[in-house]
Order: C-alpha cells, then structure tokens, then sequence
C-alpha cells in the first residue's frame, strides 16, 4: 500500500507530466493544463506557486529555440511591459486567498480560451492598429493572469492573428509565456504568497514535465495535431465547467 503522504506528490507529478505532452504536441497550454487540473484540487494561488519553476524552465526551452529572439524583443517590448505591469498589479487577486473567487476565474478562463479556440475563425490583426494595441494585449494579459494564474487570454489569440511564421509564432508564445511567468512570480512574491516550500516542490516538476514534452513531440509525428488539439480543448473547456460549478455550489 503506498503511503498516503505520496499521493499529493504523484498527483503533482501526473499533472505536470500530462501538461509537457500537452505542451509538447500543440506547442503550448502547460501552464493552462497545470493551472486547471492543480485547482481541482488545491487553491489557484498554491497551483500557482508550484506552476512558476516548471513554466520558466520549458518556456525558455522554446524561447531559445527559434531563430528570432532579437527582432521578436524589439517588436513586441510594448505588450511585454504590459505584461509585467497587469500581472504585477493585480497579482493580489490571486494571492488574496480568496478561494471562490480565484477558482471561478480560473474556471472561466479555461472555458473562454477552449471555446474561443474551438469556435472563433482565425483573426486577423492590420498591421498599423498592433503599435497601440500590443501594450493594451499585454496589459490585459497581465490582469487576467494575475487574477487567474492562466497567461493564454487574449496574447494567445492576439500572437496568432499577426499571422507570423511557424518558427516565430512559437518563438513569441515563448517569449509571451516566458515573461507571464517571471511576473506572476515577482507578483506573488511580492505580496508574500510564494513559499519557499512551494518552490522546493515546483522544482521537483521540471522532470515530468520536460519527459512529458519529449513524449508529446515523438507523439506530435504520429497522430493528427488537429484531432488531439479539439479533444484536449473540449476536456479543457469541460475541467472549467466543473471549476466554476465547484466554486458556486
């Protein structure tokens, strides 16, 4: 019989392990996958703090990966610096302990960010409106991560719609999601809500989910990236169903 102690640390470890496939057949929705199978059953803001270590590290991976770091710095700096500066202000919805609230919207973000991808037709944005609207992107992708610990809504759909490249686009979620991370945890540090025991234990995630992405990729080459991406939205959308159900009833 394995030790019930075991079961908080194997259930961590699954969620990051199942999150890097994610990640590693799409090319994103680690922190998303981690964010919302962590809050069935942990507070957003503790989810959040094991998700910080495991995000950087696998989202730097894929910064470093593409061939454009430099020019993808110098056009969207802007939304960057909204980034930081929205998560940073509203992290202390997130580290308010304020479990109802947290919970419901992370719930809602899962299932706008699933439905929108599900449904919406692929935007596009004109190339003299993205000046002014990368840093309101940014902002916005900021407040919804310092309240949710989710950081897809709206610089996922925002990134897609610029209409760049393979190799670029994947390069600037990076890049996105690289700088999400960094401020969610200055955020949460910041308000005293990262623990130093939270961070211990985030560490012990980068394993399974870097073995996770590397299963992802190998499994990327054999099955249908569409097919795999609509059932792992429709479980995603479902997961924030049930995430704002719990939080209301």
């Amino acid at each position: 019989m394995l030790d019930f102690a075991l079961w908080p640390i194997l259930s961590i470890g699954l969620t990051f392990f199942l999150a890097g496939v994610v990640k590693g057949v799409t090319g994103m929705g680690l922190p998303t996958v981690a964010m919302g199978l962590l809050g069935a059953f942990m507070s957003p803001v503790a989810a959040a703090g094991l998700l910080i270590v495991p995000s950087f590290v696998t989202n730097v991976w894929q910064l470093a990966s593409g061939p454009s770091f430099t020019a993808l710095v110098s056009r969207f700096w802007l939304m960057m610096l909204g980034i930081v500066l929205g998560t940073v202000g509203s992290a202390s919805i997130l580290a308010g302990g304020d479990v109802q609230w947290t919970t419901a919207g992370l719930g809602t973000a899962l299932v706008i960010y699933a439905v929108f991808t599900l449904l919406a037709r692929q935007l596009s944005v004109p190339v003299e409106v993205e000046k002014w609207l990368s840093p309101l992107i940014g902002l916005t992708t900021g407040m919804v991560t310092g309240g949710t610990g989710v950081f897809v809504i709206p610089a996922v759909p925002y990134l897609q719609a610029l209409g760049l490249s393979k190799d670029d686009l994947i390069q600037g979620l990076g890049l996105s999601f690289t700088v999400s991370t960094i401020a969610l945890a200055a955020g949460l540090a910041w308000r005293g809500a990262l623990q130093v025991d939270g961070l211990a234990m985030s560490s012990l995630a980068i394993a399974p989910a870097l073995l996770g992405m590397w299963l992802g990729q190998a499994i990327r080459s054999r099955v249908s990236p569409v097919a795999f991406r609509r059932w792992f939205l429709i479980c995603l959308m479902l997961l924030g169903i049930e995430l704002i159900l719990r939080s209301i009833l």
